[in-house]
């Protein structure tokens, strides 16, 4: 019974904000700042009036394809790494080092990573924003596939070398395909951290035809007028294909947390 009711509240305090969001979402203007839970009027123009006042269409395109292209990206590197740190002897060592990565905050990285992708032309680009965040996500993808590399038996790549294949073909022919629902785990991980961005976003793709759906979120702020229900709006419509893809695929999520925590 306990442990219900903990569910419960649990469940009660994660949809809160959402709730809050939607509430906003459908309040007239006059009506956003009366500090209540539930409106006191009901109107569904901030929907239609967010796609006037930014370009909602062509962030959220711009949100899903640099997502994507990071996910495949940091998966495709990550994949054959976590084979050689779940395999090799000082595989840990790699890992590691991976990992440190994680431990300088981002933002000390934004000036370099401006000029490179200006000498290649790719600043104000989706092509830039899925190579800086793909190689981004690269440690945790490679985090989550060590874990499912080392479930997998060293048996079968000794069989495989007996056969007469080599490292290359064991890991292509045998590994892969009884590592694709760590795959899976580690392309939405590192979408969601791709789609959720804003850092990088801000900074490398200031033109409309580049920005993403958390930059054009702050566009919202203004110095003496802010549309918090069109903010909240296009919030709204941001995150709900997100949660759709979450619950759809949370059996893959939740084990890809779980084994690349406990090895």
């Amino acid at each position: 019974m306990r442990s219900r009711l903990a569910l419960a509240g649990a469940v009660v305090v994660a949809l809160l904000p959402i709730a809050y969001l939607v509430s906003l979402a459908v309040r007239p203007a006059s009506d956003v700042l009366n500090s209540s839970l539930l409106p006191r009027a009901w109107t569904l123009s901030n929907v239609v009036k967010v796609f006037d006042t930014i370009e909602l269409g062509t962030m959220l395109q711009n949100s899903w394809l640099s997502a994507v292209g990071a996910a495949v990206l940091a998966v495709v590197i990550a994949a054959p790494a976590a084979y050689v740190t779940a395999r090799h002897v000082r595989g840990e060592r790699l890992l590691t080092v991976l990992l440190a990565s994680y431990c300088a905050p981002p933002i000390v990285a934004i000036i370099p990573l401006f000029f490179l992708l200006r000498s290649v032309g790719l600043v104000n680009s989706v092509g830039g924003l899925i190579l800086v965040n793909g190689i981004a996500g690269v440690p945790v993808a490679a985090w989550l596939l060590d874990g499912f590399v080392r479930r997998i038996p060293v048996e079968i790549d000794e069989a495989a070398a007996v056969d007469g294949l080599r490292p290359a073909a064991i890991f292509g022919r045998v590994v892969v395909p009884l590592l694709l629902p760590g795959v899976v785990a580690a392309l939405l991980v590192v979408f969601f951290l791709s789609y959720n961005d804003f850092l990088f976003a801000v900074y490398l793709a200031v033109t409309k035809e580049s920005q993403t759906l958390t930059v054009g979120l702050s566009l919202f702020q203004g110095d003496r007028n802010v549309q918090f229900g069109q903010q909240a709006a296009a919030g709204l419509l941001g995150i709900l294909p997100v949660y759709v893809l979450a619950l759809a695929a949370q059996r893959y999520l939740v084990g890809g947390l779980t084994t690349g925590a406990t090895k």
